[in-house]
């Protein structure tokens, strides 16, 4: 299966969703490159930015579950990583 890299932006607008979002990250946490959390106090929200490496279902499916937990959302954008590229 083809490899992709991707980032996923999420908002928790819920501070008590965000045991939920670090629970499934911690799932999925053989396949984070990196990860970024900003607090936005004035906006009364948190953001957080992962940067994944995996084939695009294993993507897909962490994007949809973050997209289920009440208070956040998320979106994900994927790049196609060109065969014979170093990692």
């Amino acid at each position: 299966m083809e490899e992709r890299v991707a980032i996923i932006g999420i908002f928790i607008t819920d501070s008590s969703a965000a045991a939920k979002v670090n629970d499934l990250l911690h799932e999925y946490s053989d396949c984070i490159i990196g990860r970024m959390g900003v607090p936005c106090r004035e906006k009364s929200m948190n953001i957080i930015s992962i940067i994944v490496s995996a084939e695009p279902g294993r993507i897909s499916a962490l994007s949809g579950r973050l997209g289920r937990i009440e208070g956040i959302s998320s979106k994900a954008m994927q790049a196609q990583v060109k065969p014979g590229a170093s990692s």
